[in-house]
C-alpha cells in the first residue's frame, strides 16, 4: 500500500511537529532571505564544518538532527541535468531518512512556483515507491511502510494522480518478482491475477495446456511440457476504456516463474534469481495496473506467458523440431533459450486481435545484459519512429533505454536445414539482436516494441527506485502509452 498524501501550500514552519524532514530546492549558489527553509542554520553549520560549497548539495544529500531532535536532509535538484539523475538525488536524500523506518515524512519544497511544482512531483514520485515495503519472509522487517507523506510548498488539484497510478503499478511489478519460486508457481500466480482482474473489473481468460495442445501452440507447449505439475497457461486480461472504440495496445509478457535451463542446466550461480524470470510479465501487469488506475483513454489487452522451464523425462530437448502456433517449424538449439518461444506463440495469439500497437517485455538474453549492464534496458522496434519516440520518453520518464538494430541480414544465423527457423545459435554474442529477429517472425505487420529487461535488477536500486528489484519498464510505459494517445 502507498502512504496517504497530505498538502499544504504554505512552507512548512517551525510549529509543525515533524520527525523527518526532506527539504528539496532548485540548485543555487547561496540561500535568498526568507526562503523558510527548515533547518538553515543546521544546514549552514553542517556545510561549514565539511567545508562545502551549498550547491555540492546537488551531488551528496547531506542531513543532521535539529535542536528538537527533527531529523532533516537537504538536497538541490539540477533542472538541467537528466530526469533519471534527479530521480538518483532525491532517491539518496530520502534513505538517509528511511533508514531510520519513519511511518510520516515531511516534503518541503523551495523556490519559485514552476520549481515547487516540478519538486514536488519528483519528491512524491519517489517517496510513495520508496516508502512502501517489499514482501520478505523474516520474522521482523527491517522497516516499515510509511503511512502518511505531509508535502508543504505546493498543491496538486489531482493529488498527483497519474504518478500514484504509476507508483502502484510499480510497486505491483517489484512485489511480484520477489516473490520466492515455491510461492510463485504458475497455479499460485494465475490465482493471483484472477483476483486482481476482478478487483480491477478487468476481463480474465486462460489458455491452460490441453487447449494450447488442440491450439497447435507447439512452442509454448514444448517449454511447459517439462513441468510436473502442467499449471502452465496463456493468461488474457482485457480493459475497456469505456468507449465502444478507441485505440487498443496489446502489452506481452513473459512469465517464467522459474527457469533450470532445462536439459541444458544452468550452473548455480546463474541459476540462483531465476524466480525473477517471470519479470517481463510482472511488468506488463504494473503498466495495465497504472493506466487503470489512471484512467488512460485507451483499450488493454494484456497477454501473459506463465510457466516454467524444468528437467524431467518429458521436458524438450535439442534437435527437437517444434511447430509454433502460426505454423513455423523450430529447431530447437539450446533449452535455457525458452522465453522466446512461449513468446512466440502468445506473440501469435495478441497479434490476431489487430491491436493499434504491440509492446512485449521479457527478461530474456544475458548478452543484452553484457552489451548494456543493468542500467539501461535495449529495445527493438519494426518502425523506425517508435523507437525514436521509446529512446525520449526513455529519457523523460527516467527509465534510460538503448535501440539495438534488428535488420533482417541478421536471419542468416537462424537458417536452419531442417525447419523454418532455428530458434537460437550456440555461440552468438549478439543473442539479443537473434532473438529480436525470432520474435518479429510471429508479428506479421502490426506496430510492435520488444524491451529485453537488463535493468529489472540493479543491486542498490537505479533511478527512483531503491531496491534492487527495479519494476523498469513501468514508468516508461506509462510515459509512452501518453505520448502515444496525444499523437
Amino acid at each position: 500500500m502507498l502512504a496517504t498524501l497530505l498538502q499544504n501550500n504554505l512552507p512548512i514552519d517551525e510549529s509543525v511537529k515533524a520527525t523527518h524532514i526532506l527539504a528539496l530546492l532548485p540548485k543555487l549558489e547561496k540561500l535568498p532571505s526568507k526562503m523558510n527553509l527548515p533547518g538553515e542554520y543546521a544546514l549552514k553549520a553542517l556545510l561549514l564544518r565539511r567545508e562545502m560549497q551549498l550547491s555540492e548539495i546537488s551531488e551528496i544529500p547531506v542531513c543532521a538532527n535539529l535542536q528538537n531532535g527533527t531529523l532533516c536532509t537537504w538536497v538541490m535538484v539540477d533542472f538541467n541535468k537528466s530526469v533519471f539523475e534527479q530521480h538518483t538525488v532525491i532517491r539518496k536524500a530520502l534513505q538517509l531518512l528511511l533508514e531510520e523506518g519513519p511511518t510520516q515524512i515531511h516534503l518541503s519544497v523551495h523556490g519559485n512556483a514552476h520549481q515547487r511544482q516540478l519538486l514536488a512531483k519528483l519528491a512524491v514520485y519517489v517517496t510513495w515507491i520508496n516508502g512502501a515495503v517489499l514482501p520478505v519472509r523474516k520474522l521482523r522487517a527491517e522497516r516499515k511502510s510509511l503511512e502518511s507523506i505531509i508535502l508543504y510548498g505546493h498543491e496538486d488539484p489531482d493529488h498527483f494522480l497519474l504518478l500514484r497510478a504509476q507508483a502502484e503499478g510499480n510497486l505491483l511489478a517489484r512485489g511480484l518478482t520477489g516473490l520466492p519460486p515455491n510461492e510463485l508457481t504458475p497455479k499460485t500466480y494465475r490465482e493471483q491475477i484472477e483476483k486482481l482482474a476482478h478487483n480491477e473489473n478487468w476481463k480474465y481468460e486462460e489458455y491452460d495446456l490441453a487447449t494450447l495442445r488442440k491450439l497447435g501452440a507447439g512452442a509454448f507447449v514444448a517449454v511447459a511440457q517439462g513441468s510436473d505439475t502442467e499449471d502452465a497457461a496463456i493468461v488474457h486480461l482485457q480493459r475497456s476504456n469505456g468507449k465502444k472504440s478507441g485505440n487498443t495496445v496489446a502489452l506481452v509478457g513473459k512469465g517464467i516463474c522459474y527457469d533450470t535451463g532445462g536439459h541444458n542446466l544452468k550452473p548455480a550461480r546463474f541459476m540462483h534469481g531465476m524466480h525473477e524470470d517471470m519479470n517481463g510479465s510482472a511488468v506488463a501487469l504494473g503498466v495495465l495496473l497504472a493506466a487503470t488506475r489512471a484512467d488512460l483513454p485507451i483499450n488493454i489487452d494484456c497477454w501473459l506467458a506463465i510457466a516454467q522451464n524444468h528437467i524431467s523425462p518429458r521436458a524438450y530437448k535439442q534437435n527437437d523440431v517444434i511447430t509454433a502456433l502460426s505454423g513455423t517449424t523450430i529447431e530447437i538449439i539450446h533449452t535455457d533459450a525458452e522465453g522466446r518461444l512461449v513468446l512466440a506463440d502468445t506473440l501469435t495469439l495478441a497479434e490476431k486481435q489487430k491491436p493499434d500497437l504491440m509492446i512485449d517485455f521479457a527478461t530474456l538474453t544475458g548478452s543484452l545484459y553484457t552489451a548494456l549492464g543493468s542500467r539501461y534496458s535495449g529495445i527493438f522496434s519494426n518502425r523506425e519512429h517508435l523507437i525514436q519516440k521509446a529512446l525520449a520518453v526513455g529519457k523523460s520518464s527516467g527509465e534510460r533505454v538503448c535501440a539495438f538494430p534488428m535488420d533482417a541480414d541478421y536471419e542468416a544465423d537462424l537458417e536452419s536445414k531442417i525447419a523454418d527457423i532455428k530458434q537460437c545459435t550456440l555461440d552468438s554474442d549478439y543473442d539479443h539482436i537473434l532473438a529480436a529477429r525470432f520474435l518479429s517472425r510471429f508479428i506479421d505487420d502490426v506496430p510492435w516494441l520488444h524491451m529485453d529487461l537488463s535493468a529489472c535488477h540493479h543491486k542498490g536500486g537505479l533511478g527512483a527506485v531503491g531496491t534492487d528489484i527495479t519494476g523498469f519498464g513501468v514508468a516508461w510505459s506509462i510515459a509512452f502509452l501518453q505520448k502515444f494517445l496525444s499523437n
